[in-house]
């Protein structure tokens, strides 16, 4: 019988993690050790929760159902490691609980439904963070570490590339949940490059030329960019004009948004 007699709520997008084979191993592709500080985001019923703390590291977690407070406090709130806040992680300031000089690890098993503006969200603070484990829709996961030519090439693998290095480490059945999802999940890590491999000079102009790119993937660049850049210019970037968007890379697309902002855009 559960600790916790709470039922999942559609609205916040709830599957609670149950399978402790699959926790076990969640827990080692962490490798939480003592005096690292970590996130969790959606610590839920706990699952993992208890093994994070049980690590030593200290734990701040992220939880925006209220009814699930309570529990968590009264499981947990007299480790010392530990703190709880009551809040939307995608408004949660992680400047609150971290440095560049004590940057976190972020953990979670992220509702599906605002699993992205969530990474984009934590995008915008990634000079805080060390690394980032996220149970995740298995088709986000494959986005997320896609490589260009492929299907699932698109503005999601490039933004988060831009900033981190993601790997797929391995798929979890919905059995492992309750409720079970009607799809498969993921576990991903994503790790802030040292340096950015391809800084663009304006970032926004970037964030614009991939939304207007990827808003017409199967068109070839000289279409899809046409208001943005015209042959010429794609040319001077040393893009292939004919080519679709899913075929290039990331510095590519860092290219042409370079040729953008020398336009004066």
């Amino acid at each position: 019988m559960s600790l916790y007699p709470h039922r999942a709520r559609k609205r916040f997008g709830q599957n609670f993690l149950h399978d402790e084979a699959i926790i076990s191993r969640i827990v080692r592709s962490i490798a939480p050790t003592a005096g690292e500080h970590l996130l969790e985001i959606g610590p839920g019923q706990g699952a993992l929760t208890a093994e994070l703390i049980a690590s030593g590291a200290q734990l701040d977690a992220v939880e925006l159902d209220r009814d699930l407070i309570a529990p968590l406090l009264l499981r947990f709130g007299h480790q010392p490691n530990f703190t709880l806040h009551q809040a939307d992680a995608l408004s949660f300031e992680l400047a609150k609980v971290s440095t560049e000089q004590s940057k976190l690890r972020v953990v979670g098993n992220l509702p599906y439904n605002i699993s992205t503006p969530l990474i984009f969200h934590l995008l915008a603070s990634v000079h805080l963070i060390k690394d980032m484990h996220f149970m995740l829709q298995k088709e986000v996961v494959e986005r997320l570490a896609a490589k260009p030519g492929s299907g699932d090439w698109g503005r999601l693998s490039l933004m988060v590339q831009y900033y981190c290095e993601a790997q797929y480490l391995f798929t979890v059945p919905p059995s492992a949940f309750r409720p079970e999802p009607k799809v498969e999940s993921a576990i991903v890590r994503l790790t802030p490059h040292l340096q950015l491999p391809h800084p663009a000079k304006d970032i926004r102009l970037l964030e614009r030329l991939l939304r207007e790119a990827f808003g017409q993937r199967r068109k070839m660049l000289r279409s899809s960019l046409s208001r943005l850049l015209d042959i010429n210019a794609i040319a001077a970037a040393e893009v292939d004009a004919s080519l679709r968007p899913e075929q290039l890379d990331l510095a590519a697309f860092v290219r042409l948004a370079d040729q953008l902002a020398q336009q004066g855009a």
